[in-house]
């Protein structure tokens, strides 16, 4: 089973407050799950359109496992202290082989 990426890009930060609270529970509800933070912070560098914004990058040992600790309760929890703090995406990936 491949491992799956959890890739976090955000537009704009609007409330730098609910962010942070957002971050104090999402970290621990997604480690709790199996995730194992790779990097996080404003890129060093964009190309071709990237914006210069917060970008997280979470790995996982399966697809499913990232699936469950995002459709946790914990990480529910996180996205209500967000509540609009932000304008972001999340894909996640399965790795090749």
């Amino acid at each position: 089973m491949p491992k799956a990426y959890w890739i976090s890009t955000y537009e704009k930060v609007l409330d730098d407050n609910k962010l942070a609270a957002y971050a104090a529970l999402a970290g621990p509800a997604l480690s709790a799950g199996g995730g194992r933070f790779l990097a996080r912070g404003i890129p060093g560098k964009t190309y071709e359109g990237g914006l210069s914004e917060r970008t997280v990058l979470i790995e996982f040992d399966s697809l499913d496992a990232a699936i469950a600790a995002h459709d946790s309760p914990g990480y529910a929890a996180a996205l209500a202290a967000l509540d609009g703090g932000a304008i972001r995406g999340i894909r996640i990936i399965e790795a090749t082989d």
